[in-house]
């Protein structure tokens, strides 16, 4: 960790003219797992951050943490240096889904630890669950959200199990040693958790994400707006507005190339379609919309006509609704928004 540490610390001193001389409005300590970082690192990170950017005085600033990093010592150490946001990991509040996703920590410890971190003055709390679970019927998903409600936590992330190729879920799944995900499952429970999060006032401002009034991740919506941002350490990403940087993901090559004054990133140029066909992707998750006059404006009539054009089957299907010139996912759209969003998309070079 000292290592890591200290070289994201570096990176920092060769990435700082990278967003130009924009104040950082919020700051995301995620990725990992931060939450393991002792006081002494964390001060180290904040004080290379003071040195090398200008922070916001009102910056939005989340740590990623597992319930089992969560103890009041820790809680007080984070509100110290400054956090001001906490996204926990919770995934479920059924002791048999944590055991299915392979998770260390068990619901009873969930719950104290956000009785925890409210009584040590963290009010701006989300938590992430995740549905479609094997094993998970309607009932309990219920009761997981109902759970989420009661602890009056002010916004959840809520995601749909999917299993990656090569990882451990996947091979247990391949060798019958555990059950696999049924996509019709992983639907309805979808459209349960919407109608429960709209009933207790909850907005669903992005496809996974619901928060009170005055609680959304200002971070993550930054992101779906399409604003520039940083990113540090192996595996981060970046972006200038035109193009995007990754970096390697391998830690020791990380350090290496870090340790020799290089960035360890690769660089890629977006295309106006590119650009565009983000513009329809993230925009479409949100309860903003997309709107044909901002399409007109940063990437030409051609892209705004196209999309005018192609979201009709769409709004006759009851997917799409349509106020003005802005189009928005209907709550039966929301359940197909990679599909409506890649039917958007215009093909590279398309005259």
């Amino acid at each position: 960790m000292p290592a890591m540490v200290n070289a994201i610390c570096h990176e920092m001193t060769l990435q700082r003219e990278y967003t130009g001389a924009q104040t950082i409005e919020t700051l995301y300590f995620g990725g990992g797992t931060p939450s393991m970082l002792g006081p002494e690192m964390l001060e180290q990170l904040f004080m290379s951050l003071k040195q090398n950017f200008s922070l916001a005085t009102n910056a939005e600033i989340t740590l990623e943490a597992n319930p089992d990093d969560i103890n009041d010592e820790n809680l007080y150490q984070w509100n110290k240096s400054g956090i001001n946001r906490l996204s926990i990991g919770v995934q479920s509040f059924r002791n048999h889904d944590l055991t299915y996703l392979n998770r260390v920590h068990t619901a009873e410890r969930s719950i104290k630890c956000l009785h925890q971190a409210k009584d040590a003055g963290f009010e701006n709390l989300t938590i992430d669950l995740i549905f479609g679970i094997p094993g998970l019927t309607d009932n309990d998903w219920e009761h997981n959200i109902q759970t989420a409600l009661d602890l009056e936590i002010p916004h959840i992330s809520a995601y749909s199990l999917t299993v990656e190729p090569r990882t451990a879920l996947d091979l247990m799944i391949q060798k019958k040693q555990a059950a696999p995900v049924d996509e019709q499952q992983s639907a309805r429970q979808f459209e349960l958790l919407m109608q429960l999060m709209q009933k207790r006032g909850y907005e669903h401002y992005e496809i996974s994400n619901f928060c009170l009034q005055g609680h959304y991740a200002r971070h993550n919506t930054s992101y779906w707006k399409g604003e520039p941002y940083l990113g540090l350490g192996p595996s981060a990403h970046s972006f200038d507005g035109r193009s995007r940087q990754w970096n390697v993901s391998a830690i020791k090559p990380y350090l290496d190339a870090v340790k020799s004054n290089q960035i360890p990133c690769e660089t890629e140029k977006l295309t106006t379609e590119q650009m565009y066909n983000e513009f329809v992707m993230t925009g479409l998750r949100t309860m903003w919309g997309c709107n044909t006059i901002e399409i007109e404006q940063q990437y030409g009539k051609l892209f705004s006509n196209f999309f005018s054009a192609n979201a009709i089957k769409w709004i006759n299907r009851g997917c799409v609704n349509k106020t003005g010139h802005v189009y928005t996912l209907t709550q039966q759209g929301k359940l197909l928004a990679d599909g409506i969003a890649s039917d958007l998309f215009m093909i590279e070079n398309a005259e």
